[in-house]
């Protein structure tokens, strides 16, 4: 189906059948959801496919055993963390000499990201930058952030969203259904999948093929008229 076609036919699936995912699906899925726009290319994301039936008990009941999660096929928990820049610093650069991208752009990678991507402890250089942007704001215009630990999670976290949504797109355009699910206990979450205290477990994504009554009815959605501001 066309692009357009999937973003129709993609609903949140609370109850699926006994039907297998293959294998093929899951991984094309994986392939569109890493092509997703992120800040800076810095990839700061995760993907768990959660596949042991014992984590994927455990992750049923962190997800409070909701019919979405209960009923799913498979389980994917998208996750993010800040200090992932690290990882894709080197390739990165290597990839910017390569290619013989501007001088600026060059700079912004070997120089700019591990400024910006830096908090310090207990988040010391973070206020420092957060003090330095407010002056330089009093005369020109300047980007307010991120400077801190929780402003850096957040703009991972927009860019693991965006991967959900690819995500979730590609599964609907072959045929199958998933739920994005917020409804978690993230702490438990981060501790089944090991992850160090600056990640955020972003969304657990259940995967399956769509049963009766799967929906509670028919898509609501505001006009757009309410939500689409022309200025």
């Amino acid at each position: 189906m066309d692009y357009f076609e999937a973003v129709t036919k993609r609903r949140s699936i609370r109850k699926y059948t006994d039907e297998k995912i293959p294998e093929e699906v899951m991984q094309k899925a994986f392939d569109a959801a890493i092509l997703a726009p992120n800040s800076s290319n810095t990839q700061t994301w995760d993907f768990y496919w959660v596949k042991s039936e014992e984590n994927k008990k455990k992750l049923v009941e962190y997800c409070l055993s909701q019919s979405a999660a209960r009923t799913a096929q498979e389980l994917v928990v998208i996750t993010c963390n800040p200090s992932n820049w690290k990882r894709s610093q080197k390739p990165l650069i290597h990839w910017v000499e390569s290619v013989n991208a501007p001088k600026m752009v060059q700079t912004y990678y070997k120089k700019l990201i591990p400024y910006t991507y830096r908090w310090g402890l207990l988040n010391s250089w973070g206020y420092l930058k957060a003090v330095m942007t407010t002056a330089a704001g009093l005369v020109r215009p300047v980007p307010r952030g991120p400077n801190t630990l929780a402003e850096l999670q957040m703009v991972a976290v927009k860019s693991a969203a965006l991967a959900a949504e690819n995500f979730v797109l590609a599964i609907s355009a072959q045929g199958f259904s998933t739920c994005m699910m917020e409804g978690f206990d993230e702490r438990r979450v981060k501790k089944l999948l090991k992850l160090p205290c600056s990640a955020r477990a972003v969304m657990v994504i259940s995967i399956g093929r769509e049963s009766d009554r799967a929906t509670w009815g028919p898509q609501f959605r505001l006009p757009k008229s309410d939500v689409l501001h022309i200025v």
